[in-house]
């Protein structure tokens, strides 16, 4: 055993630090938790920066491809321009004047009426199948995508699927002469025809979109409602317009408004199936071809800039008859 001199710690006992190596010590770990304290801080900047730099990224892509553009297409609409002479020369207010006395200009609105017609049709039918499948029905998650997959399909795709059914001895008079049909109409080459077959397509690809509002507004609504209708004696039918109608009237008005501005604006369908051929332009294709085939950007921006005006009139009158309030089914 070894002997501890007199006034020293045994052997085994803990080492104690000197008063110079504990200050050097506590000043170190002061020094170092400095460190952490600082780098914390700059995390800290970083994580508050972080969510305006994703802002600010988005807000510049949204000026600079959607806003500025707005902006140029207000100060073509005032001027000649051609779309390559450098110089742009003012002409006020005379695009303006063109588009609204112009008939070849204003007249192709009237084509807007079929396609109108048509989005009227396809909200029926979405709101027939929204209602139907919103309740208990084999094989209804089958047929919602049957019914919102037409939606998911490139609009180039179905101009050119539909530019063979609608073809001469193609797949649809096919199917008719199976029924005793043999002498169908020229059904993209007949003016009398071709924009009731183009607005068929419009109908079948945007069901979708309505069915899928529709559907969701409808499962949104209490089933417990459902039930005390049935038990005051209430039919499906009186359900449908008591419940459904008032429950999904933002959605219905929603649809209204997306109806209008689509059959305003179509330009895919009728441009890869008939390039606007046999009496099919609409106003976007004709705004297209004033531009790029016709030389006329100044004139095709001032069209462009009354359609958008339009839709917008047609928004707030919209609006103003189906207000956005709120509704109570209790």
């Amino acid at each position: 055993m070894a002997i501890a001199a007199p006034g020293s710690a045994p052997a085994d006992a803990p080492a104690v630090l000197s008063a110079p190596a504990r200050s050097g010590r506590f000043r170190g770990a002061s020094r170092g938790a400095g460190r952490p304290r600082g780098g914390s801080a700059g995390r800290s900047i970083l994580q508050k920066l972080t969510p305006w730099l994703f802002l600010g990224t988005a807000v510049g892509l949204l000026l600079l491809f959607t806003y500025w553009p707005a902006v140029n297409l207000f100060y073509y609409s005032v001027t000649d321009w051609d779309g390559i002479d450098l110089t742009k020369n003012f002409v006020g207010l005379d695009n303006y004047f063109r588009v609204f006395t112009d008939p070849r200009i204003f007249s192709v609105f009237a084509v807007s009426l079929y396609y109108f017609i048509a989005s009227f049709v396809q909200m029926a039918i979405a709101l027939y199948f929204a209602t139907l499948l919103s309740f208990s029905t084999r094989f209804q998650n089958l047929f919602r995508g049957i019914l919102f997959f037409p939606y998911l399909i490139n609009g180039v795709a179905i101009g050119f699927v539909f530019l063979y059914l609608f073809q001469p001895g193609g797949t649809l008079d096919t199917a008719l002469s199976w029924f005793g049909v043999t002498d169908p109409p020229q059904w993209l080459g007949n003016p009398d025809v071709v924009n009731w077959s183009l607005a068929g397509t419009s109908v079948w690809r945007y069901t979708g979109l309505n069915f899928v509002l529709f559907l969701g507004a409808i499962q949104s609504i209490p089933h417990e409602l459902y039930e005390a209708a049935e038990l005051d004696g209430a039919t499906k039918w009186q359900q449908f317009w008591a419940i459904i109608v008032p429950g999904i009237r933002r959605i219905i008005g929603l649809s209204f408004i997306l109806a209008i501005a689509g059959s305003l604006s179509v330009f895919e369908v009728p441009f890869i199936m008939t390039g606007g051929a046999n009496g099919s332009a609409t106003f976007v294709i004709q705004t297209l071809q004033t531009a790029f085939s016709f030389r006329q950007v100044g004139l095709a921006s001032a069209m462009a800039v009354v359609l958008l005006a339009i839709v917008l009139v047609v928004t707030v009158i919209q609006r103003m008859v189906f207000p956005d309030e709120k509704v109570d089914l209790t």
